[in-house]
């Protein structure tokens, strides 16, 4: 009896030993590293530093412009601002609101699109609050032939057009003015309108376009006064224009073209290294060789 107890109880422990080696895994096993697992060294586990990580490579400036010229401009600068790790945001618009509005609601930086009297003219009917921070350039309005060839040739009643938003259409006018094609009323200047006009010799009748579709429209009317900007870009040059503005004239300080922001932005650093990236000597030299006069940068 004692050899047949030993036994059992031998069998037992060798059942409970074969148990305790056959378990399965232990859930909390894999999850904690074996004793010679590779723990990665300090330097590792260290974010990696990428230029959007560093405080010179987070600064976008979102710059809204008009096709040509100030965005063809802004391309210049877009350069020169990467070596300073600002990357520069063009956003393109074909109208003069959006990027005003933009601007306002903060959705923009900067515009690179208006002279400083539609800016000043929009802040005053829209309740905006842009200013200038730096001005830029000029571009003459230029007179453009359509169906007629010659101011000499211009018959009575024939159509002029002229850009339909206030600001411009007073440019355009005094264009004219300067022509002798009409006379304005005494301290019309730039706020005049046709309700201003004068004298009109030739009864020639005054077709008010939105500005952009003045090139597209120049082939229906005897002649029309386009903007610089798209004048530039429906490829019309001003060396090809009846009458420009003259450089000495009113229009030149008054219709500056200028980079706006929201008032309070105008000391950004950001804001200012474009100010210098634009009034720069690359910049210069881009528009004297490239727009033949059609811009003037100030300068």
């Amino acid at each position: 009896m004692k050899k047949l107890a030993t036994l059992l109880l031998s069998g037992v422990l060798a059942c409970a030993l074969l148990a305790g080696c056959s378990g399965g895994t232990n859930p909390g096993a894999a999850s904690t590293p074996a004793p010679n697992s590779e723990t990665p060294a300090p330097e590792s586990t260290a974010p990696v530093a990428t230029e959007s990580a560093t405080p010179e490579g987070t600064t976008t400036l979102k710059v809204g412009a008009t096709p040509a010229p100030h965005a063809e401009i802004l391309e210049v600068v877009k350069e020169l601002l990467a070596q300073q790790g600002i990357t520069l945001d063009i956003v393109v618009f074909n109208d003069y609101i959006q990027p005003n509005t933009a601007v306002e609601d903060g959705s923009l930086d900067a515009n690179y699109f208006q002279h400083i009297t539609y800016m000043n003219e929009f802040n005053a009917s829209d309740g905006t609050h842009l200013v200038s921070a730096a001005e830029i350039h000029y571009e003459p309005f230029g007179l453009y032939a359509g169906k007629t060839a010659s101011l000499d040739a211009l018959a009575d009643g024939a159509q002029i057009a002229v850009p339909n938003d206030t600001t411009n259409e007073a440019r355009a006018l005094l264009l004219l003015q300067q022509e002798g094609l009409i006379t304005l009323k005494e301290g019309a200047g730039i706020t005049a309108t046709k309700a201003d006009i004068a004298e009109n010799p030739k009864n020639l009748d005054i077709v008010e376009l939105e500005a952009s579709q003045l090139p597209v429209r120049l082939a229906d009317v005897d002649m029309a006064v386009i903007n610089g900007n798209y004048a530039i870009d429906a490829g019309l040059k001003v060396a090809d224009a009846l009458a420009v503005e003259a450089a000495d004239g009113e229009a030149a300080t008054a219709y500056v073209n200028v980079l706006a922001v929201k008032e309070g932005r105008e000391s950004d650093p950001a804001i200012q290294a474009l100010v210098e990236a634009l009034q720069s000597q690359e910049v210069k030299d881009y528009i004297d060789t490239t727009y033949e006069r059609a811009v003037v940068p100030v300068f």
